[in-house]
């Protein structure tokens, strides 16, 4: 049925609803109304003037259904392009305008709500007769209600049809959509126990007969630019294969174009994937995985059959369906009307004629019988091969569906101990991994103790380095003491130098005598030994201080992890300040001096202190 037949079937519900008196005639401003909506659903470009022009107040009375026709045909039927317009809201426009009249209160409060209602409307119009007043007729209506139970995951009983027939024998010949709705919301022609469940159903035949939609549900999908596999809902329809993030059809991720020269190929197993196949169209390949090995069989069927009505310029494959039952059934009517026909004659002619006229029409009747049955039986043979081959076809189809059942099983055991074991593997590295880290933790601990003793280390350093630094400014300080010392020693030694020249006054004589003295002389004056012995005394006080200071100048070490800091010497040399050794001399040369001279100086303060 093309679009214009499928239109017309919705547009003729408007134009009834309409007729109030059903005298099959319309207002003219009706109409007018009509058109308007009918280009706005439509996408039509509006023409008010050929509008007004056609339906000018030239005459009087309304237009009748063959008046509007011609303008219909010509402005609005003719100019409709599929893929232009949405169907589905073109029919819930004339659904509108029909049911607001003829659908009854008790239909919406019954089984049906009104969506239901809306979405049998439209699938009673996919299947009715090509006749008005639209009907369908029993086959139609079971292949529905058929459709609708295995929605439901239920057999259909096609009894409550057959007494509701029965019963009524105006409905033999066909149901109007009101009568179907009616009978199916009281639950005439379906036992339903949930509403819900039936809402459920009535979309999904609808999504598929009405939207053509031949397949739909998950498949993972391997991606073009990234090469992962993501999970996707598809659905088929004759010219495309769309995909969606999930079944709710809100965000759309793609469109697989089945365009001629696509094909559908089976793949082999690979990258952990099973059940694989493929898409090949002119542009890119698609690769897709089913869950299971019926699955898949069931989507290359599925693509297969949408490829073959793409060939065929066939926009959906229900439509398909129903041409080839009603040819079915023409056939059979054209059959059983030949038999009834060529036994009509012979049963009228029976009584017309005498007894031999009787048998040589009934032995030239009975080749035309005989070749008649044998062609029925010819039919019939023929049939049952056919159906012999369908299912040994159906049984090999199952066959090796159970064979890759099986496969599958196998492989699946093969993956679960390959899985096992690299569990066990991935144990194993996790308990090499915390022994490493315990390691580790106990190298950091072993490295920061060694950190921590060479900073400490280096601070015994400092500190050592540090009293070092202290010792030799002591150093320093005691051997300026020495020089002041020293100094002093002298000093005392020219002041006492200088009082004994004036006083003596010596002639050449004199001065030739004084050292004979001198030197005749044995007798020690007490200055003078008290002088010594506050010398050596001050020396056994350097040595004990020396002593001391070599003890201090040896580094002190933490362990034999620290080399010995070498100690440099920091005391005065020559030209600079006196060492001991030197001091000391010079003291003794001073004394023997000064007893030869025979003076004893006074010692001083510190010596006292000292010698205390």
């Amino acid at each position: 049925m093309d679009l214009k037949s499928e239109l017309l079937k919705s547009i003729w519900y408007a134009f009834t609803s309409l007729d109030v008196e059903q005298s099959g005639k319309v207002s003219k401003s009706q109409l007018k109304v009509l058109s308007h909506n009918l280009y706005t659903v439509l996408n039509i470009p509006h023409d008010p003037v050929v509008l007004e022009e056609h339906f000018k107040d030239d005459n009087d009375g309304p237009v009748s259904n063959q008046g509007y026709m011609p303008y219909l045909n010509k402005y609005i039927l003719a100019k409709a392009t599929e893929g232009t317009f949405c169907k589905e809201t073109f029919d819930d426009l004339c659904w509108t305008m029909t049911s607001k009249k003829n659908c009854k209160p008790s239909v919406q409060q019954g089984l049906c709500s009104p969506k239901d209602c809306f979405k049998l409307f439209c699938l009673f119009n996919l299947l009715s007769e090509d006749r008005y007043p639209l009907v369908i007729i029993q086959p139609e209506i079971e292949y529905l209600l058929t459709k609708i139970s295995n929605a439901m995951s239920l057999e259909w009983d096609g009894t409550s049809l057959e007494e509701l027939l029965s019963q009524n024998a105006a409905l033999q010949d066909g149901m109007s959509v009101w009568e179907f709705l009616e009978h199916l919301s009281a639950g005439q022609l379906l036992h339903v126990e949930s509403k819900e469940t039936f809402s459920l159903a009535v979309d999904d035949v609808f999504m598929e007969m009405y939207h053509s939609i031949i397949k739909k549900g998950y498949l993972l999908k391997k991606g073009h630019v990234r090469r992962n596999w993501q999970e996707r809902w598809f659905v088929l329809k004759p010219s495309s294969l769309m995909y969606y993030v999930n079944e709710d059809l809100k965000e759309k991720k793609g469109e697989v174009l089945l365009e001629e020269g696509s094909v559908v190929e089976n793949l082999s197993d690979k990258e952990g994937r099973r059940c694989l196949f493929c898409v090949n169209t002119p542009i890119r390949t698609y690769e897709m995985s089913a869950s299971d090995m019926k699955q898949r069989v069931d989507w290359v069927q599925a693509i297969q059959t949408a490829l073959r009505l793409r060939a065929e310029g066939k926009s959906s494959l229900h439509q398909e369906l129903k041409l080839s039952r009603r040819k079915q059934r023409e056939i059979l009517q054209r059959s059983q009307n030949n038999q009834s026909s060529h036994s009509e004659p012979i049963a009228v002619e029976v009584p017309q004629h005498s007894a031999p006229e009787q048998q040589g029409e009934t032995k030239s009747s009975e080749p035309h019988i005989e070749s008649t049955t044998q062609k029925q039986r010819e039919v019939e043979a023929k049939l049952i091969e056919e159906e012999k081959q369908e299912r040994e076809k159906q049984q090999k189809i199952q066959r090796d569906l159970e064979r890759q059942l099986e496969e599958a099983k196998e492989a699946k055991e093969k993956m679960t101990a390959t899985l096992t074991e690299m569990a066990k593997e991935v144990q194993q590295q996790k308990k090499m991994i915390h022994e490493l880290q315990l390691t580790q933790v106990k190298l950091e601990e072993a490295l920061n103790a060694q950190i921590h003793a060479r900073l400490e280390e280096d601070g015994i350093r400092q500190e050592l380095e540090r009293q070092l630094e202290e010792e030799q400014k002591k150093l320093v300080e005691v051997l300026l003491y020495q020089s002041q010392l020293e100094t002093s020693a002298v000093r005392s030694q020219e002041d006492s130098s200088t009082t004994t020249s004036p006083i003596s006054q010596p002639t050449e004589e004199s001065t030739e005598e004084i050292p004979v003295q001198d030197s005749t002389s044995t007798a020690t004056p007490p200055n003078i030994q008290r002088s010594e012995e506050s010398s050596q005394h001050n020396t056994e006080m350097l040595k004990n201080w020396k002593i001391q200071h070599n003890h201090l100048m040896k580094p002190i070490t933490p362990g034999d992890k620290v080399e010995h800091v070498p100690v440099k010497s920091t005391c005065l040399g020559q030209g600079q300040a006196l060492t001991s050794s030197e001091f000391i001399a010079k003291v003794k040369t001073g004394i023997t001096q000064e007893k030869g001279n025979g003076y004893s100086p006074s010692p001083t303060e510190e010596e006292e202190e000292q010698d205390s």
